[in-house]
């Protein structure tokens, strides 16, 4: 396979990595059938081959999804603390908005009507956002909790799906609007189209940066229910600017301004910190001195975080080029390896340096590492499947990336095992789910 060739099904690889489309034609098939009304041509038909890479990388993300929610554990990592430092399942979210990225330069390689395709883009945008809302909002019910329902004056807006159709919807219009037909298929390592992206990528960077650096925080106050019909107020003193701290950062500070208090995450990462858990690194009572942050919401999937994850969508555009522009494996691998390993050497600088890897902040330093190691995987994965054809190991990852979304919905946000979870022996205790030790 030495030229890669648009294939069917791209446009649900790249937004169906992990969204509502349930759409299986390719763009250039829509194109002559909805635009010009006419049969598609033969070289559409043609262009029926899937780089069979994706779908194993995207599978890849998902079976590390399951793994860290049922089995977890730490990366080795400069810091062990569940605010700074990195988590095995801290690649979870970036990976996807990488392969997300990738997908996104080859379903939009031409667009002939840039308007339709836009107005495409938000429709599905806006679908899996509403899925995120319905399924992280709060409606299901936990493994231990049995009431379901949404109280409006609580919901969360932000989470998992919700992201990545932020970060998919300002990345496909990029896509669509910031290029020529002149770039494509040019022959060249970097085209005006990638010059724009990428000095895109350092603008939107560096909002974030003096964003998170100097804006001043000030004191806030919280509440909590209570035992009875009680409320447990808080006030956190901060007046400081650049923290990057659990409580007097800026990303909190923007969520609390923009979303609300009451519509952030209720279970912050900071709750398994040392000082807010007697058992930590997990979760548990609180200790007798301890901060009064440690029970204050706070959303990994913020306003202000949300824009390195579109950034690390971006940098996934870069490397679905490479896949357009070069016509060879070895300048396909060399333009994706050298990158990533660029990436990564800037982020173990920039921890050193100071600038944490954050996962609950999105960081920059964390943006650089999680995106380097998605470049190295998809590499990997791309020598191993579509230059040296080895499928039969990769199957069960291949399906896995095809069904990402269902996957994802079905496990990942507890519906499959609270399924399994209603099947027990005499007593409720005795479920499947304890049988084979998720508890």
């Amino acid at each position: 396979m030495g030229a890669y060739e648009l294939i069917k099904g791209e446009e649900n690889a790249g937004a169906a990595a992990l969204e509502a489309l349930h759409s299986t034609e390719d763009l250039e098939t829509i194109c002559d059938a909805s635009w010009k009304k006419d049969k598609p041509s033969a070289s559409a038909v043609a262009t029926r081959n899937r780089l069979v890479s994706l779908d194993v990388f995207r599978g890849l993300t998902v079976a590390l999804m399951i793994f860290v929610d049922y089995a977890g554990g730490f990366l080795p990592a400069v810091n062990h603390s569940p605010w700074n430092g990195i988590a095995l399942a801290d690649f979870v979210m970036p990976f996807f908005l990488f392969i997300v990225g990738v997908a996104l330069s080859l379903t939009y390689k031409r667009v002939p009507n840039k308007v339709l395709a836009t107005k495409k883009v938000i429709l599905r945008a806006s679908k899996l956002f509403l899925v995120g809302l319905i399924v992280q909002g709060g409606y299901f019910h936990g493994l231990r909790n049995l009431n379901y329902g949404v109280d409006m004056s609580k919901i969360r807006w932000m989470g998992v799906l919700q992201r990545i159709a932020i970060a998919y919807l300002f990345a496909a219009i990029c896509e669509i609007w910031l290029k020529t037909d002149d770039n494509i298929d040019s022959g060249s390592s970097v085209s005006r189209l990638d010059k724009l992206q990428l000095l895109l990528c350092l603008v939107l960077t560096a909002i974030y940066t003096i964003l998170l650096y100097g804006l001043y925080v000030p004191d806030w106050q919280y509440e909590i229910p209570a035992e009875g019909f009680t409320t447990k107020f808080f006030s956190v003193k901060c007046g400081v600017r650049g923290d990057t701290g659990p409580s007097c950062n800026a990303v909190g500070m923007i969520d609390r301004k923009i979303l609300g208090i009451q519509h952030l995450h209720h279970h912050p990462v900071y709750e398994r910190m040392k000082q807010c858990s007697i058992y930590s690194p997990a979760s548990g009572p609180l200790p007798f001195d301890a901060p009064s942050w440690c029970q204050a919401p706070f959303d990994p999937e913020g306003v202000l975080s949300s824009v390195m994850a579109i950034v690390t969508c971006l940098i996934g555009l870069q490397f679905g080029h490479v896949i357009i522009q070069m016509k060879h494996h070895k300048a396909r691998i060399i333009h994706w390896a050298i990158p990533s390993l660029f990436l990564i050497t800037l982020a173990c600088i920039m921890e050193v340096i100071g600038m944490h890897i954050n996962k609950p902040l999105y960081s920059v330093s964390y943006t650089c590492i999680t995106t380097g190691a998605a470049g190295i995987l998809f590499t990997v994965a791309y020598v191993l499947v579509d230059v040296f054809g080895y499928r039969r190991p990769t199957l069960a990852m291949e399906w896995l990336g095809k069904h990402a979304l269902m996957v994802y919905i079905l496990i990942g946000c507890n519906i499959l095992p609270v399924l399994i979870q209603g099947f027990y022996w005499k007593e409720p205790q005795n479920n499947l789910l304890r049988l084979i030790g998720i508890h």
